[in-house]
Formats: C-alpha cells, structure tokens, sequence
C-alpha cells in the first residue's frame, strides 16, 4: 500500500516503482532519519499531539529499529519506496496503529530535507577532518624537507628556484581555505527544515524550535515553501568538494610528473603505487593518477545537480530526489582522495639533490642579473633586455649563461658571484616569498592558520557511521 493509497488505488505500475525509488541509494540516511523521528516525536508530545505513553512507545520502536538497521537485520519488502517509509512501516509492524501517527504533522518533503541537512553537516565535520588532516601532512613534509629547493615553474618551464617547502606549504594554503569554505557551508546548512510539512507548515499547534533544538540546528526556517525546496547547501557542499578536488587534481598532476623518469623529483612508497600486469620494471603513480581523475567526477556532481535545479517552481519537486547521490558520491569521493594523497605525501621520499640540480641551472638566475642591474641604477625594462640578450647569446651558442656574463662589460665578480650554488633561492627575502628568511615566518603563520582551523572544525557535527 502506498502512502497516498487514499486517493490513488491500484498501485504503481512496475517500472513506475523501479524509476522512483531510491532506496537502494538514500538507506544511507538511516541514521539521520531515525534521529529526525526521534525529535519530531519530542515536538509532538510538547504540542500535545501525542500522550508520555505513545511518545515512549515511538521512541523505544525507533530504538529498535535503529537496531535493526545497524546490525543488518531489518527486512526490506519491495513497497519500501525509500528509507523513511521503511522505518516508519517498521515502527507500525512493532506497535501499532500508535506507528501511524508518527507522521502527524509532518511531510517526507520537509523530513527528506531535514535528514539531509543532518547528513550534509555530518559529512562536511569529516571532510573538514580530512582536509585539515593533509595540511598537517604537507606542513610535516615540509618541516622534514630542511633547506632542499628545487626549480619553481611557470607555463610548466623552469622559472626561479624555491624552497621544497614553501612547495609543499602552498598546497596547505589552499586546502586551508577548503577547510574555510566548508565550515563557512555548514553555518548556512544550520537551519531546521521540519515543521514547513509539504510546503505550508501545519493547522495542527506544532512549535519547529522545539525539534531544531533536539536535533543541534541552531535556528529554524523562517519561510515553509523555502524550507523544503531550498538546496543551497547540497550545491554548496558540492561546489567546496569540486574545488577541493581541483587542488587535489593539481597536487597529483604534480606527483606524477615528479616520479617520472624525466623529473626524478620524488618516489612514492611502494604502498602508494602500483605495478603493471604486463611490465615487470612498472612502478605507477596511480593513488595520484585517481586523485587526477577524481576531480572531473567532483565537477560533474555539481554541475549535474545545478542543471537539475535551476528550472525548478517552487515549492517541492521530485526532481529534488536527484540532490542526494552526487551529494553521497562526492563525499565519498572526497574522502578517499584526500586519505590516499595524505599517505603519498607522508611516506614520499624526495631527491634534493636532484631538485637542486635543475634549480641551479644557470637560467634561474636571470632575473637576479636583472635586479643586480637595477640596484646599480638601470631600469627595470632596460636591464631585462640586456639580460635576455644574454640570455639568448648562451642559447645560441651552446654555452652557460655565467660564461656569457664573465666576457660582458659591465658585470662583475659580484655578479657572478650571483651563480653560486643554491645563491638564488637564499636572495629570495621578501614576506610571503620562497626563500629562507621568509619560510621561518611562513612556518609560524601556517602552524597558527591550521590550529585555527582545527579550533573552528571542533564545533562542527561529526559523520555518523553510515554517512
């Protein structure tokens, strides 16, 4: 029998039953719609709808089929349309027609969303966990690099050298600003859906707040056709998850070039790669090819589901059972990404000698000429040219840079002197930049950001087991 079997009779047509449900994706949120049950049975008894002996008897069957789904015994039939209507028909089975009225007052639009605000903050204390986590294993890596530096890039073509850490420590800058833009997320999920019922709200003498309370949101909906069509926060939660995956794609690029024969930066631990069923010699990098890979299924999420909403009237629509397994997928997702990069950047192990090698090539330290020029006096753009031309002079000739400087006028041993190993990472000194001096306070201003982020993520939900 179905919900509305009142006023439709017969019952859905067998491929309407299969193209509607969702139970094989949403019994994931059992957890959340147990606990949401629990408090609109609080909000009912407050309101007199139910007497202490009923509310008592919701509960302990909420309890026990709580059990149930936890040690994976609950029975599923095939009129299990979805999660909330197998609980709610468990919980008749177990005592009766007092079961049937836990759905007073209450619609599966505005119970629907309120399970998924619970999941999606669940979700994003985890994800904020693990983002946070890899920024300390960066910062780690970072610390342990010591003085190593090696060619920083532009356009992919060696640019000036850096430091190995102020590498590693850009990567945690941005995944800091992840963890923000999660947290910022979860303040705009903090709001308690249920009450709105279908899209009206309710005759019957319900207070929301009291629910909201019960279930740790903060503040309850102020406009009952938003509540239950609004899924900003899922778009949200997506958006942070493909951005987040874009700099995890970045982050593996990198690591695949690097372990590559023609960079020999960096080997990943055996744990981290993996073999070829065909080529003995094979060690391939693919934790960091999937977290490449991932990125592209992270954007299709979001857009997938910003094209599904943006024709939709107000106020609920069923297209709105399409929020729920991008939301799921992208998570998940997310989550593994972020475990397999924190292993590969824990156990990594860097070749700084052959990173300095290809720092110290002796076009790296052209821009230095060029500012030696203008601390002498020459203009910027003037001393640039002179320098390309230089520049251009060892290319055509098939010779070092320094050997073209030692036969120019105008430079000299202070200017060679510019070549020495590892100089021009060490001249690098302004706040914010890539050498020495400014990494020691770029150390203490990150070990700030990241307890900073840590103190913020502890008020935020943690995930259930299921989510």
């Amino acid at each position: 029998m179905t919900l509305w079997s009142g006023r439709l009779g017969g019952g859905l047509a067998d491929e309407m039953a299969a193209f509607t449900a969702s139970l094989g994706f949403d019994r994931q949120l059992w957890q959340v719609d147990i606990q949401g049950s629990r408090a609109h049975v609080a909000g009912l008894r407050a309101a007199g709808l139910l007497s202490d002996a009923e509310a008592e008897a919701l509960l302990a069957a909420l309890g026990d089929v709580g059990a149930e789904l936890d040690a994976d015994t609950f029975v599923f039939l095939d009129s299990d349309e979805d999660i909330h209507t197998a609980v709610e028909r468990r919980v008749t089975e177990l005592i009766g027609s007092t079961g049937a009225k836990l759905h007073t007052g209450r619609s599966r639009n505005d119970q629907v969303a309120t399970d998924l605000r619970l999941w999606t903050r669940h979700a994003i204390g985890t994800l904020v966990d693990a983002v946070l986590d890899l920024a300390t294993t960066l910062h780690e890596a970072a610390d342990r690099a010591g003085d190593a530096y090696l060619p920083g890039y532009t356009h992919l073509q060696r640019a000036q050298p850096v430091l190995l850490s102020h590498h590693l420590r850009a990567h945690a800058w941005a995944l800091l600003r992840d963890a923000e833009r999660l947290a910022d997320a979860d303040a705009r999920a903090d709001s308690s859906p249920l009450g709105a019922g279908a899209l009206a709200g309710s005759s019957l003498p319900l207070d929301p707040t009291v629910a909201a309370r019960a279930l740790g949101f903060s503040t309850t909906f102020h406009n009952s056709i938003d509540a239950v069509s609004d899924r900003d926060f899922v778009a949200e939660v997506l958006f942070c998850a493909a951005l987040c995956g874009v700099h995890l794609s970045r982050m593996g690029e990198e690591l695949v070039l690097w372990t590559s024969a023609e960079f020999g930066f960096c080997e990943l631990d055996d744990r981290y790669s993996t073999g070829s069923s065909m080529l003995p010699q094979k060690k391939n990098p693919d934790a960091a090819e999937l977290a490449r890979g991932k990125a592209g299924r992270l954007i299709g999420n979001l857009t997938g589901l910003l094209a599904t909403l943006k024709g939709l009237p107000l106020a609920y629509n069923r297209d709105l059972q399409e929020d729920k397994e991008p939301l799921f997928d992208s998570v998940a997702q997310l989550r593994g990404a972020l475990g397999a990069l924190r292993g590969c950047y824990a156990t990594a192990t860097f070749n700084t000698e052959a990173m300095a090698v290809a720092a110290d090539d002796d076009d790296g330290v052209a821009v230095d000429l060029a500012e030696w020029l203008v601390v002498r006096g020459t203009p910027f753009r003037d001393a640039h040219h002179a320098v390309g031309v230089l520049v251009a002079q060892a290319h055509e000739r098939g010779i070092r840079l320094r050997d073209v400087v030692a036969a120019e006028d105008g430079f000299d041993d202070e200017a060679l002197s510019l070549f020495e190993r590892g100089g021009a990472v060490r001249r690098r000194t302004t706040p914010g930049g890539a050498g020495p001096l400014p990494g020691t306070f770029q150390r203490a201003a990150l070990d700030a950001a990241i307890d900073a982020a840590r103190s913020r993520a502890s008020s935020l939900t943690r995930a259930t087991a299921e989510s």
